[in-house]
């Protein structure tokens, strides 16, 4: 495979955040530097994709504080995702920073290795985002995300401001919503409604 498809459903939404995965940097509000993939070539293009799943915050995340977003494909709801064109490689070089681990090192040699051969769901470890999700094609060109192997029995936990500006930058362009759409779909996710509300929701994005 020359080109696949990775699927962002949380602060990857915005381009310019996981610019940061990309070539490298430290995004606004966030705690860490990122050194960026092998490949440092942007995107090819992106495209809007909705995917039938559900959306969890839960965890503690080292770069926002408060719960990372996880994807459960098993839940009987959809979920906003963005679909960047990368190459196998970048997705694995991804991969490999979400679990805090070197781009190009054996965890990112071992998933980008595996690609092919994932018809579903395959698990590399028990770690956050060593679950790799096979979503179907799209123009032609398979779409993966990462998840939680064990995203069914986590406990959700709120996420921060900081973490959910970046999932609403990333829905606005990528999708095209509105205040109200973002916040109805937020506030559904398990973990939003333990410390937002609606309209503490609708004053942080309109602010």
């Amino acid at each position: 495979m020359e080109s696949i498809w990775y699927i962002a459903y949380g602060s990857n939404l915005a381009l310019e955040r996981f610019t940061c995965y990309i070539s490298g940097g430290r995004p606004r509000g966030g705690a860490r530097v990122y050194p960026g993939c092998r490949n440092q070539d942007p995107p090819q293009k992106s495209a809007a994709i909705t995917m039938p799943g559900g959306l969890v915050f839960a965890g503690a995340s080292k770069v926002w504080g408060g719960g990372s977003a996880f994807y459960n494909p098993s839940a009987p709801t959809q979920v906003a995702g963005r679909a960047y064109l990368l190459t196998p490689d970048q997705l694995a070089d991804v991969a490999a920073q979400e679990m805090w681990r070197d781009p190009g090192g054996p965890f990112a040699l071992e998933l980008a290795a595996l690609l092919p051969d994932v018809a579903t769901i395959h698990t590399l470890g028990p770690g956050r985002y060593e679950t790799v999700v096979r979503l179907g094609e799209h123009d032609d060109l398979p779409m993966y995300t990462v998840t939680h192997a064990a995203v069914a029995d986590l406990t959700p936990v709120a996420p921060t401001a900081s973490y959910l500006h970046w999932i609403v930058t990333g829905l606005a362009e990528s999708h095209g919503w509105q205040t109200s759409q973002i916040v109805e779909y937020l506030h559904a996710a398990a973990g939003v409604p333990s410390v937002w509300t609606v309209d503490s929701l609708t004053d942080l994005f309109s602010g």
